[in-house]
């Protein structure tokens, strides 16, 4: 059997303030050139840093992007300056694909018009991707490129779980639960199937993707049957800066009110909720574990996390019917042994055991071995995941 040619593809996933990128050798395997990332756009003091394989930095400056064009800009300039050449493919995360696009798809223009049909679906990500695409058909012209969709993952959900109770008519435009991080729960699936875990391909599984965003799947044989999010990435989880689930009765006695209009809502809802909320103090997870001794409302919105979280996996184990595993991803879900532990505290009712001293040692297996429920903790990369999609793509044609 002739060895797979070797091939660069470049792995773009932009955020709502970031761009991330790294550049592969996808051939048997996916071998990392460099990594990079360019942070706080359109805030001061921005951060534009490039790694090596083995994270020594290649680059690392101070630059003032006051918009993502800027960003986008600076991005791929030093891409094209400093890359080993063209790359054969560029794959872009792109959030929302709404209901027309349910798997990975070569860029056209027909294509990035439909993406922009979708920007009222996610404004907060959407633009910023279609701005990466065009700077990429810029600056590396007649390179192909690939959207792989973060909903993509979740277009398994019975048409049950998908449905928004609201009248036909809104549900006509495309208004329906789609679910998010579908790249990071690829990748998650592909390392469970890559170590022969048997649970993967016939389970019942909840993938629990803990970061600055935060999401669970429930997981049936290897397929999405249910997940936190919905419509959109606000909701499900409490989340760093995002008020997951909100009784639509909030949003309309502040509409009404006159407390917010359409775009101060928007800010609040995504922005200056959740952890930061909560706590008043910050969005991220470490600095409210570290204050929470002599903070009340730092300790209010940990507990607030955990308590959320252990309530929607109650919830995706009733959709599965039963649970075999859980997986922890993610910033807090990877780095915070803390945070697993209080989770899992809750769910001894469903025979789950913690090992509380691999819990603490980050061991790949955390739960004890009489335990009914595997407990796992894997690092995920949905770089690898936009990498693979594009291969898959582009050997398609």
């Amino acid at each position: 059997m002739m060895p797979r040619p070797v091939c660069t593809i470049l792995a773009v996933n932009t955020g709502s303030s970031s761009i991330k990128f790294s550049l592969y050798e996808s051939g048997e395997t996916e071998e990392l050139l460099f990594s990079g990332s360019l942070t706080r756009i359109g805030l001061k003091d921005g951060r534009f840093s490039v790694t090596d394989p083995q994270g020594r930095y290649i680059d690392c400056e101070r630059v003032d992007a006051p918009d993502h064009a800027a960003a986008c800009r600076h991005v791929f300039s030093w891409i094209k300056r400093h890359g080993p050449g063209m790359p054969d493919a560029v794959g872009h995360r792109v959030v929302h694909g709404g209901p027309r696009h349910t798997a990975p798809e070569k860029v056209t223009p027909e294509l990035l018009a439909s993406i922009a049909e979708l920007v009222p679906y996610a404004p907060e990500h959407l633009p910023q991707a279609l701005n990466a695409i065009r700077y990429a058909a810029n600056e590396l012209p007649g390179v192909f490129q690939v959207a792989c969709f973060d909903t993509a993952f979740h277009s398994t959900m019975p048409p049950l779980a998908k449905l928004c109770p609201i009248p036909e008519e809104f549900r006509k435009q495309g208004v329906q639960r789609y679910g998010f991080h579908g790249l990071s729960y690829q990748y998650i699936l592909s390392q469970l199937q890559a170590e022969g875990d048997q649970l993967a391909q016939k389970g019942r599984v909840i993938l629990a993707h803990l970061g600055h965003g935060a999401s669970m799947a429930a997981v049936l044989d290897g397929r999405s049957i249910e997940t936190t999010m919905g419509f959109s990435p606000a909701g499900g989880l409490v989340m760093s800066t995002r008020t997951g689930d909100l009784d639509p009765g909030v949003v309309l006695f502040l509409l009404q009110e006159g407390h917010l209009d359409a775009d101060a809502l928007r800010e609040m809802v995504n922005k200056k909720s959740g952890l930061l909320g909560v706590s008043g103090l910050s969005a991220d997870m470490r600095d409210l574990l570290e204050a929470e001794v002599d903070n009340p409302q730092a300790r209010l919105a940990v507990e607030l996390f955990c308590y959320s979280a252990r309530k929607h996996i109650g919830a995706l184990v009733a959709a599965l019917g039963g649970l075999d595993m859980i997986v922890f991803t993610g910033g807090i879900g990877l780095h915070s042994p803390e945070i697993r532990e209080r989770i899992s505290a809750g769910l001894g009712f469903l025979g789950l055991q913690l090992d509380h001293e691999r819990n603490r040692n980050h061991s790949g297996v955390i739960s004890q071995e009489t335990s009914k429920i595997v407990v796992k903790v894997i690092e995920t990369n949905e770089e690898v995941t936009i990498v693979r999609e594009a291969r898959r793509v582009l050997e398609g044609g």
